[in-house]
């Protein structure tokens, strides 16, 4: 039987934020926002949507910051075109946002799939980026570090390989989209990257019905099918060229220490494109989902390293 659509109304998850729809880039993103102060710009993960930030929001609005947690492109409430889910893109989303938003620049976190994004964010347009933070992702030219790792088994207990495995499968037409959208796919990509100890039924069933709006389940797949392909198009390998000089702000790198998609070492020997402060944290207990596996570890770890600079 096939799961129902869901509507945008779903997530529109109530809180102390306020939600809002802001129009850049030619695209309308949906934000939740808290607090004032300075900008910090929260990015998602697959197959996720704003609300993976809810504790980082109240937390960073608390010591002192503009949180702004958005819907990417394809996701949530924000708009679902047809294209424009490669990552240089969805870097142009996020400064066009923050200068949408009536800032300069911000300090910009991005977590899995939007950590590329915050990667390349200082190369592609720096005058937008205070500093970045990168949760659960290895710097974009080291992906085939990364995959190497996997498929080499240098990840305990054959973990690597079904991560690698899943995300081969994302390559495929019309299948992974299905496979989200019915049955217990969403739980399934959540389980498969996180600690003992989450997502809850609650947190499924959230993030099930955010992928059964309209169009989500396609768009949030075109990322990772971008992701894979790019080192073979020309468009990527323009992408890589513009990531080799490195970058000067700060950077911090976060890592649950049973994450299977990236380990501490890829973590680590992306500090030869940092040229400023870099520091790697690892959360000990967490999985890939730090902002809710150890939400309050996190919030922490960003608030301290923010009021470093």
């Amino acid at each position: 039987m096939a799961a129902p659509a869901t509507d945008v109304s779903a997530v529109l998850v109530e809180g102390p934020w306020r939600h809002r729809l802001v129009a850049a880039h030619g695209a309308r993103f949906h934000v939740a926002e808290l607090g004032e102060g300075p900008l910090v710009l929260l990015l998602h993960d697959f197959p996720q949507f704003w609300w993976a930030w809810r504790a980082q929001l109240v937390a960073l609005a608390a010591a002192g910051y503009r949180a702004v947690a958005m819907d990417l492109r394809g996701y949530g409430a924000s708009d679902k075109p047809p294209r424009g889910y490669d990552t240089p893109t969805s870097a142009a989303d996020a400064a066009a946002l923050v200068r949408a938003l009536g800032e300069r620049d911000a300090h910009v976190v991005g977590h899995g799939v939007s950590g590329r994004t915050a990667w390349a964010l200082p190369s592609l347009h720096p005058q937008q980026v205070r500093g970045i933070a990168v949760v659960g992702a290895a710097h974009p030219l080291l992906s085939r570090r990364v995959l190497l790792e996997r498929v080499r088994g240098e990840r305990p207990a054959g973990e690597g390989l079904r991560t690698t495995a899943a995300a081969l499968a994302r390559q495929l037409p019309v299948l992974p989209e299905h496979r989200l959208v019915h049955g217990d796919g969403v739980e399934q990509v959540l389980r498969a990257r996180s600690g003992p100890a989450w997502p809850s039924e609650r947190d499924v069933e959230r993030y099930a019905q955010a992928v059964r709006v309209p169009f989500v389940a396609h768009s949030a797949l075109e990322y990772h099918r971008w992701a894979a392909r790019s080192a073979v198009r020309a468009d990527g390998r323009r992408f890589a060229a513009a990531l080799r000089g490195g970058t000067g702000v700060p950077v911090l790198q976060v890592r649950g220490a049973l994450d299977p998609t990236v380990s501490r070492a890829a973590l680590e020997a992306a500090g030869r494109w940092a040229h400023g402060p870099h520091r790697v944290v690892e959360v000990p207990g967490a999985g890939h989902y730090v902002p809710e596996e150890a939400p309050e570890r996190l919030s922490a770890v960003l608030t301290s390293w923010l009021a470093r600079f």
